[in-house]
């Protein structure tokens, strides 16, 4: 059975690009434009992982984070922010919230791949 990730962007652009790549590798891919919308969809689809920004309108990617680490049902699930917020009082926020990781944009496809393939099999052990 397929992995299943959220994209959470509110740039059209790297939706579109994310999709198709994760497609192509054989994820089920789900895609959220805003913080609010990822909430329905991690209830609805229960992603094995989420990639998420941060700066979105309404809920911003932190919360999202925390939403994720506080809902038993999807607790467990990995986290990777993908921002361009790269100071590191930053990534160290979204670390202690609970992210596996945190990527900073421009980024490279081959690890944000890597990173994926890396936190999914860590989780299904």
């Amino acid at each position: 059975m397929a992995k299943k990730i959220l994209i959470v962007d509110d740039e059209p652009g790297i939706l579109m690009s994310l999709d198709f790549l994760f497609r192509k590798k054989g994820y089920e891919v789900f895609i959220a434009r805003d913080g609010k919308e990822a909430i329905e969809l991690l209830d609805k689809h229960q992603p094995d992982l989420t990639i998420l920004d941060i700066m979105m309108p309404e809920v911003d990617g932190y919360e999202v984070c925390n939403y994720i680490r506080q809902t038993s049902s999807i607790a467990h699930s990995g986290i990777i922010f993908l921002s361009a917020k790269s100071k590191k009082s930053d990534m160290e926020k979204g670390l202690e919230l609970g992210a596996d990781a945190y990527m900073t944009k421009p980024f490279s496809n081959r690890e944000l791949l890597e990173s994926v393939g890396d936190i999914i099999e860590k989780k299904s052990l």
